[in-house]
C-alpha cells in the first residue's frame, strides 16, 4: 500500500515537473515576440471560459467553446512567422566551429564594410546565419558564394547597382547571396519613420534566429538586430556582437548544395 502511494507520488511529481518544463521553455521561445501578447490574451479567455462553466452560464460557454474551436486556426495564422521561428529553433542545425582566424577575418572584414558604408552614408543590410537555416531567403536572391571580404560588401551595396536594394546572407565564413528579399517586420511598437531596410533587418531575427546589421543611407547610423529588437550600435560593439556568434559555436557553415539555389 505504501508502495502503491510512493509511486503515485512519484508519478505526480514527474508530471509537475515535465509540465513546468514545458511551460517554461515555451516563454522563452516566445519571449520577445507578439506570441507574448496573444498568450497573455490566451490566459485571459481561458480563465473566462472556466469562470462561465463553474458559474453556470450555457450561453456565455457555447459562444467560448466555438471560440476556441476557431481561435486555434485564426492564431495559427495570425502567428505564423513566431511559431515557424520557434519551432525550427527546437530543430536547430548543427553547429559548425571555424579557427580564430577565420572569426577574426570575416568579423574584421565585416566591420571595416560597415564603418566604410557608414562614413559613404551607403545603405547596407547584412543577414548572418546562426543555428536556424537561411535557405528560403537565400534563394530569393542572386547566388554568391564568395570569400567575404570589405570590398566584395561594398561594391554590392554600391548605387545603383542591381543588388544594392537588397540583404546580403553570410553562412558561416561565406558570403552566399546578395539581393535576397527579407520578411518586413509588422511590430506596432517600431518607430514610424524606419524605413524598408531597418524593419527587414528586424523581420529576418522574427523568424529566425539570424542576426542582422544595418546601415542607415540617409544618416550613415548603424544597427544591429536580435530576437526581433533594433538597437544602435558603433563598430566596437558591433565587433563584440559578431565575435559573440562565432565564438559560441552558432555561426554554422553551409551545407553542400544549400548556398547555391
Amino acid at each position: 500500500m505504501i508502495g502503491e502511494v510512493w509511486s503515485r507520488y512519484l508519478v505526480n511529481v514527474a508530471d509537475i515537473l515535465l509540465v513546468s518544463f514545458f511551460i517554461y521553455h515555451l516563454l522563452l521561445l516566445i519571449q520577445g515576440t507578439r506570441a507574448v501578447q496573444i498568450a497573455v490574451g490566451v490566459g485571459v479567455m481561458a480563465g473566462i471560459t472556466f469562470l462561465a462553466q463553474l458559474i453556470g452560464l450555457p450561453s456565455l460557454t457555447w459562444l467560448f467553446q466555438k471560440f476556441w474551436i476557431a481561435g486555434v486556426i485564426v492564431i495559427a495564422v495570425v502567428f505564423q512567422p513566431e511559431l515557424r521561428s520557434a519551432l525550427a529553433r527546437l530543430g536547430g542545425k548543427t553547429s559548425a566551429h571555424f579557427s580564430i582566424h577565420q572569426e577574426m577575418y570575416v568579423v574584421n572584414e565585416i566591420v571595416a564594410a560597415v564603418k566604410e558604408a557608414s562614413r559613404r552614408q551607403m545603405g547596407m543590410l547584412l543577414s548572418i546565419e546562426r543555428e536556424v537555416g537561411l535557405r528560403e531567403f537565400v534563394e530569393s536572391g542572386t547566388p554568391v558564394n564568395a570569400e567575404v571580404t570589405r570590398e566584395l560588401l561594398l561594391a554590392i551595396f554600391q548605387p545603383p547597382g542591381a543588388l544594392h536594394d537588397g540583404a546580403v546572407l553570410i553562412q558561416g565564413n561565406r558570403l552566399t547571396a546578395a539581393g535576397c528579399i527579407l520578411p518586413i517586420s509588422q511590430d506596432p511598437s517600431l518607430s514610424k519613420f524606419l524605413g524598408t531596410r531597418h524593419r527587414a533587418a528586424v523581420g529576418i531575427t522574427e523568424v529566425s534566429d539570424a542576426w542582422a546589421v544595418c546601415v542607415s543611407e540617409e544618416t550613415g547610423n548603424v544597427s544591429f538586430a536580435s530576437d526581433g529588437k533594433l538597437q544602435p550600435v558603433d563598430p566596437d560593439e558591433l565587433r563584440q556582437h559578431l565575435l559573440n556568434v562565432f565564438r559560441s559555436g552558432t555561426a554554422v557553415a553551409p551545407r553542400t548544395g544549400e548556398a547555391m539555389p
